[in-house]
C-alpha cells in the first residue's frame, strides 16, 4: 500500500454487540473478510497486530471490505477509547502501512478460491446460500460482522459468525428468531440453524 496523498476519513458505527465498534473507511481495505480472535492470530496483519499491541483492552479485530470491527473488554468505555482507536487506524492508513502482509494476501486469495471453487452442492444448499448472501449477509455486515455458510445436514444449517457477532449477547436471538425463521420460510428443508465455533 502506498502512502495516501489525501487525508483518510474514518468514522464509527455502533453494533448490536456493546463491546464491538465498527470503524468505517471511505475506500476498500481488503477483499472478503478476516477475523483475528486474538493477538497471536494477527501476525500476518500489521494493522490488526498494531491494534492489539497499542490497546490492551482489545480482544478481537475483524477486517472486512471497508471497515474494521474492534471488540474490547467489557470494563472499558467506548466514549473514552474510540477516538484513540480511530486515530490509530486513520494514521496507519494515511502512512500507507500494510493491512495484510503480501504472503498472507496470497494465502487468503487461495483459500477464498478453494471455497468458491467447483464443489458438488445440492439444490437445497444452493438455495440456503442465496438466502444467506442476499438477505442475511448485508444486515450482518451492517452490524460489523460476517456470516458464512458452513454445512447442511439432516435439516440443520451450520453457519460461522465472525466480527461483532462473535460473543454478542444478541447473536443467539438474531440467529434463532431472525435467520432461522427466514431460512425455514424460504427453504422448507431447513429445520434449525446453529452457529459453529462461536
Amino acid at each position: 500500500m502506498e502512502k495516501r496523498n489525501a487525508p483518510v476519513t474514518v468514522y464509527t458505527e455502533s453494533s448490536p454487540n456493546p463491546n464491538s465498534l465498527k470503524f468505517v473507511c471511505e475506500f476498500a481495505l481488503i477483499e472478503g473478510h478476516i477475523d483475528f480472535p486474538d493477538a497471536q492470530s494477527a501476525e500476518n496483519s500489521p494493522l490488526a497486530k498494531g491494534i492489539f499491541e497499542h490497546f490492551d483492552f482489545c480482544q478481537r479485530v475483524f477486517i472486512a471490505a471497508n471497515f474494521v470491527t474492534v471488540t474490547k473488554t467489557s470494563s472499558e468505555d467506548w466514549y473514552e477509547i474510540a477516538p484513540k482507536v480511530k486515530d490509530y487506524i486513520k494514521n496507519h492508513l494515511e502512512e500507507g502501512k500494510a493491512i495484510l502482509t503480501d504472503a498472507f494476501k496470497k494465502q487468503v486469495a487461495e483459500i477464498q478460491e478453494e471455497k468458491t471453487g467447483p464443489t458438488e452442492e445440492t439444490e437445497t444448499v444452493a438455495k440456503i446460500k442465496v438466502v444467506l448472501d442476499d438477505y442475511v449477509k448485508p444486515a450482518v455486515e451492517q452490524d460489523g460482522g460476517a456470516i458464512t455458510f458452513h454445512s447442511f445436514e439432516n435439516g440443520i444449517v451450520k453457519v460461522l459468525l465472525q466480527g461483532s457477532c462473535s460473543g454478542c449477547p444478541s447473536s443467539t436471538m438474531t440467529l434463532k428468531s431472525g435467520i432461522e425463521n427466514l431460512l425455514k420460510k424460504m427453504v422448507p428443508e431447513v429445520t434449525e440453524v446453529v452457529a459453529e465455533g462461536v
